[in-house]
Parts: structure tokens; sequence; C-alpha cells
């Protein structure tokens, strides 16, 4: 069934159906349009440096941390000092992260019970950094099951809401979204004023309104990838802003194209004749792009299908090659390798992949394999056919699915209320010859 699966991408993903997903997120890449110097006159000599927390707990979160700090430092007329939780992306924007992300990077409610009380004490950790530090502002990126926590015992510290007349504590905020800030709530001396990015989708689950609500307690803004959320979330009574779906920044940030440098029709062209003649690829090689995702437990679980999956492709496809390019840990990257040197298939592992790295390699493979999540997306942008997998802990699976309102998985398909990327998801994402894999 994966071949047939890849011959449905082809035929599915044209270019009008791939406009419709982008026009969907948001074509134009908002830039923050609410230039720092209009709210710097509000601060005076106040305020030496603006001193930001991120707290950052996947891969992809990194990635987004590092670039929102890259843009503080361009649009702040002030000096900028960073601290928090982030990892290889980060720390080369000159984070010196607290602890290793990895320690957090943890997904699912089954999955999170043999690290309680190791992600309980990094918490505790992190709370006590941000008090120390004495940031103007605290932002944490997706991960919302540990960010959430962490704003939570935030304000239950004296960390609470920030006030309006507070001017010295909004400039931070003014420079990340364009809005005014209406809150009344209770005062403390200089509270931070704290941030989520990336919204998360209660809109999504059931009983999702009680949700939004809560988050009123603990959030001052959110920062929305989709266009539907922030009206959403205002109407909830929380400030929120549309900021646009950071995978579309991806043609801006070091990725060139093959034949110019600026992006066409949102298609980002890597270097694939590059690629191939590095990793000395014959010619009529099939190249599959596996990606099994970003986290330990992901690439526990959907490693060893897509190895199946690879080995049942190869039965008509005799010359095929598999390219892995792996998440920057470093965790990930050894198990990756430790296990694909064990494959039938021949297979090329691009160890910590940067994006011009993953988009070369997308450019030279004829279709995909992932595990849900941003690099669906990204091999959307490189025009990749692809099939999106997804297992969890059984227990995982059920709360998901009696929990959810949607039918997909796949944001492309999420947006489209369409199959525009088959899917292959828990009890069908099996090594069984009837199912996909």
């Amino acid at each position: 069934m994966l071949r047939q699966g890849l011959l449905f991408v082809k035929r599915s993903l044209g270019v009008a159906a791939e406009w419709r997903i982008l026009d969907a997120v948001g074509l134009k890449y908002p830039r923050f349009a609410s230039p720092l110097s209009n709210v710097a006159s509000d601060v005076g000599d106040s305020v030496e440096e603006l001193r930001v927390f991120i707290v950052v707990g996947e891969p992809s979160g990194d990635v987004i941390g590092s670039r929102l700090m890259g843009s503080l430092r361009r649009l702040s007329p002030k000096p900028l000092r960073f601290a928090g939780v982030g990892g290889a992306n980060m720390e080369k924007e000159g984070l010196n992260s607290v602890f290793k992300m990895e320690y957090i990077t943890v997904m699912g409610a089954a999955e999170l019970f043999p690290h309680m009380f190791r992600i309980w004490r990094r918490l505790r950790q992190t709370v006590a950094e941000v008090v120390d530090f004495e940031p103007h502002v605290v932002v944490t990126v997706d991960a919302k099951g540990f960010s959430f926590r962490v704003l939570r015992s935030l304000t239950s510290n004296g960390y609470s809401m920030i006030s309006g007349s507070d001017t010295s504590r909004l400039v931070l905020l003014a420079s990340i979204v364009p809005v005014d800030i209406p809150y009344t709530r209770k005062k403390t001396e200089q509270p931070p004023i704290l941030v989520h990015y990336l919204a998360p989708s209660y809109w999504a689950w059931k009983m999702g309104d009680a949700r939004l609500d809560s988050m009123k307690e603990f959030v001052d803004h959110l920062l929305c990838i989709l266009p539907f959320e922030a009206p959403m979330y205002k109407a909830h009574g929380l400030g929120a802003t549309f900021v646009g779906q950071p995978v579309l920044e991806d043609p801006y940030m070091n990725v060139p194209s093959a034949e110019n440098s600026a992006p066409r029709n949102w298609e980002i062209q890597g270097f694939g004749t590059n690629f191939r003649e590095k990793h000395g690829v014959q010619s009529g090689t099939k190249i599959i792009s596996v990606l099994p995702g970003s986290r330990v437990q992901e690439v526990k679980r959907m490693l060893p299908l897509f190895r199946i999956a690879m080995h049942r492709l190869a039965e008509d496809y005799p010359h095929i090659k598999a390219v892995v390019p792996t998440a920057q840990s470093s965790v990930v990257t050894n198990m990756v390798q430790e296990s694909v040197s064990r494959w039938e298939i021949p297979a090329i592992v691009v160890p910590a992949a940067s994006d011009l790295e993953k988009y070369d390699a997308f450019a030279a493979s004829d279709a995909g394999l992932c595990t849900s999540g941003t690099a669906s997306m990204q091999l959307l942008l490189a025009r990749v056919p692809s099939v999106v997998a997804y297992r969890a802990n059984p227990i995982t699976e059920w709360l998901i699915k009696s929990r959810t309102k949607l039918e997909y998985i796949s944001l492309s398909n999420i947006l489209l209320n369409s199959p525009v990327v088959p899917e292959a998801l828990f009890g069908e994402c099996t090594l069984s010859d009837s199912l996909l894999f």
C-alpha cells in the first residue's frame, strides 16, 4: 500500500493544492510590524538592558526560539540578555541553556509517566532560574505540557500578570507583537510579561473552550501561527496575535533557491544534483527522504516501521536509497545512525541536519516518509510527495482519538479538511501487509 500511497501523493500534490495550503497558513509571513523605536521613548533610561527568558522543549521550538532571538537583536534599541532552556540552534545565538533541552523533550500522556520525577526537578530548576534572572519577558515556545507548568508556577510565586501602567515591561512585548496591553490584573513589583509562542490547538479538542478560559490565569499574550486562532482566543479574553506559520520562514533563513536567491511561489528548491554527487548517488537511484521525528520516543517507534516500508518498497524499486536527516540532538542522531547501520536498504544519514542540508536532501528525493510534525510542512514546501505516519503509546493514542474533534493530524489536511497528504495513523500504521506499512 505504500507504493499506492506515494503515487497518490504525486497525483494530489499539484500546484493548486499547495497554494491552497499555503494560503490557509498565511502566504506572507508578517514581519514584526511594531518597531521598538515607537515604544523605546516610553522606557527612557530606566532600563539599561532588556532581559528575555526563553523556554523551549523540543527541536522545532529550538529553531523558532533561535529565530526569535535573532529578530529581537535586530529590532532592539537596547542591549539584550538571554537566558533559558534551549537546544543547539539557540546556543548558536548565544544562549547558555540552563540544562539540556532533551531532558524535557517528552510527548504524550503515557510516555510522560516514567520521566515525571526528572521533569518535575527540571521544572523547579527552570522556575528558580527565572526568578534569579529577573526577566522583562518570559517566552515559552510550544511544548505546552512543560511550558504551561512553568507559567503557572511563576504566577503562583508572585510573577502575576502585568499592570497597564508598567510601561518599562511593555517594551519587549511591543517588539514581539503589535498590540496594546489592556490588562488590569493584580499588581506585583515589576512582573515580567508572560508570552506563549505557538498557541495550543485547543480548538481541535472536545471541551477545548474550558482550556481556553483557564489560560487567562497564567498567560499575558499568545502568538498564533494560524489566522483563525487569534480572533478565537481574543473572544475568550486572551491577548493574541497572528504571526504566521514558522515553516514559511525557511525560504528566508539560509535556504537559497537552487536557481536564484528569492523564493519562487513559496517553493524551496535545494541543490539536489549537488547532494547526489556529494553522496555518490548513481543516476537512476530512487531516493526516499525518511524523517522519523525529532524526539527519542518518536524515533524508537517510527524508525522500525520506516525500515520495513523501505524494504517492501525495494521489492519493486531495486535501486532505492534512503536519506535520513536527523535532528540537532546528539542523542537522536546517535540512535538513528546505530539503527540505520543495520538496514538492508542502503541509507545516507545526514547528522544534525541544517535547514539547507535538509532541503538539499529533499530536492534530491523522489518521495518522503515522515512522522507527523514540522517535517510534513517542510516536505510540502520542497514539493516532495510524502506519506505522514504516527504511532504512540496505546494509552496516548486512545486519549487522542477520544478527545479530538478532527479527522486528520497533518496541518495541511486539517486546514483543507481533505486528505491531500496520505496519513497512516495509530492502528493503521502497522507492519501488516493489508495496511500502509
